[in-house]
């Protein structure tokens, strides 16, 4: 069978740049499809640099100008994998010419930027998604399966944090090609847009809409200097962030990311429980689920510990991968994205989240920082 072309355009080359380049090479070996992905461009401002990513992970040609790569014929879809603050001017851009776009997370700046660019992928009908990675580790997925099967009963209460502690250092810079993180032009939000938002996500999908918060936040390092100007300026960004609110579906929440967590360097948590079931993952062992179910035998009853690597369909993603037994990894997680947005190319089913899902996790963000600012419980505005 001949395969259709699927023709990526990559616009960055760090992190992220390379996290997704590493699923477009996998993807076809593990999760055969009606497309054939070809790696066509690499754009950067820095040509050099550029064609050294190219070489690298095997692109055909590099651009140092987005707009000229978005107007290539020989493009299908493009992956932003740039700043926050650049996402809304290039997917529009994209959109409008009328290519499928994939957008590292969090979508926007705000909920109003990621408003225009819901309206200008929806208007063009092109194929979109973010990259919201963690719904696709296979024991989070398995979680959303127990979920959707009612297992859990009534929800009361959904907890989740992300700790990272790679900004405590005072002298630590903002700004520039590595720390644009910690500068509020670029990013928009510190922890709460870049680690929360992963939460939120999951949050979402598995359990319904956030409908109020109230949350608090804190900057430890007022003044930094910045890596391009050589100045000190105010840091603005959220060092950590901390709030609780209610969802609609009655079930109250508790979320908690920081930077200034000594000792942790990617601690994502996240536990739901339930009236008849708990259920409790964590990034450190990702490959394992655990699950507390109240109809089991008394004799019996405690938290277990599932080994998520079967290779039945009952594990979702794992049947494509090796043995039982045999785990896969964080970098597994996007090749699963892939898999599934070609997937839905060819079903006509789009992949989640789309634009329009995270648009609702920054609808949540915005209420969390609004609430953080004014100290009061913040309705979430609906997308």
């Amino acid at each position: 069978m001949t395969k259709k072309p699927f023709r990526v355009g990559m616009i960055g080359y760090g992190f992220m740049g390379r996290a997704h380049t590493n699923a477009y090479k996998q993807v076809g070996q593990f999760f055969p499809s009606d497309f054939q992905v070809i790696l066509k461009a690499a754009c950067a401002r820095d040509a050099a640099k550029a064609q050294v990513f190219a070489d690298q992970w095997g692109y055909e040609s590099i651009e140092t100008d987005w707009r000229k790569l978005i107007a290539r014929p020989d493009i299908d879809a493009v992956d932003i994998c740039v700043p926050n603050n650049l996402h809304a001017e290039m997917a529009i851009v994209a959109a409008a010419a009328g290519k499928m776009i994939l957008c590292e997370k969090p979508l926007a700046m705000n909920a109003a930027e990621g408003r225009t660019m819901v309206a200008a992928v929806e208007a063009a009908k092109v194929a979109n998604m973010v990259w919201y990675n963690y719904r696709r580790i296979p024991a989070v997925s398995l979680a959303k399966k127990l979920i959707d099967e009612g297992r859990l009963g009534k929800v009361f209460h959904y907890r989740a944090k992300f700790l990272q502690d790679w900004t405590i250092n005072a002298e630590l810079p903002q700004g520039g090609q590595g720390l644009w993180r910690l500068d509020a032009a670029a990013a928009g939000a510190g922890v709460s847009g870049d680690l929360l938002a992963h939460c939120i996500d999951t949050a979402l999908w598995f359990n319904g809409s956030l409908s109020s918060v109230c949350a608090m936040t804190e900057v430890f390092v007022k003044e930094r200097q910045h890596a391009l100007t050589g100045k000190m300026e105010q840091i603005t960004i959220d060092d950590a962030c901390t709030f609780f609110g209610k969802f609609a579906n009655g079930s109250l929440a508790n979320f908690e990311s920081t930077r200034y967590a000594r000792g942790h360097k990617a601690q994502y948590t996240l536990e739901i429980n339930g009236e008849n079931m708990s259920i409790a993952w964590d990034l450190h062992d990702l490959h394992r689920l655990q699950i507390f179910d109240y109809k089991d035998e008394s004799k019996i009853r405690g938290w277990k510990s599932i080994h998520v690597t079967d290779n039945s369909p009952d594990h979702p993603y794992m049947a494509n991968w090796w043995v039982p037994g045999l785990a896969i990894g964080y970098d597994s997680s996007f090749t699963h994205q892939v898999a599934d947005f070609l997937q839905g190319l060819s079903t006509g089913k789009p992949a989640s989240p789309t634009f329009r899902d995270a648009l609702e996790t920054q609808l949540v963000l915005d209420a969390v920082l609004e609430s953080a600012k004014t100290h009061q419980w913040k309705d979430v505005a609906k997308a």
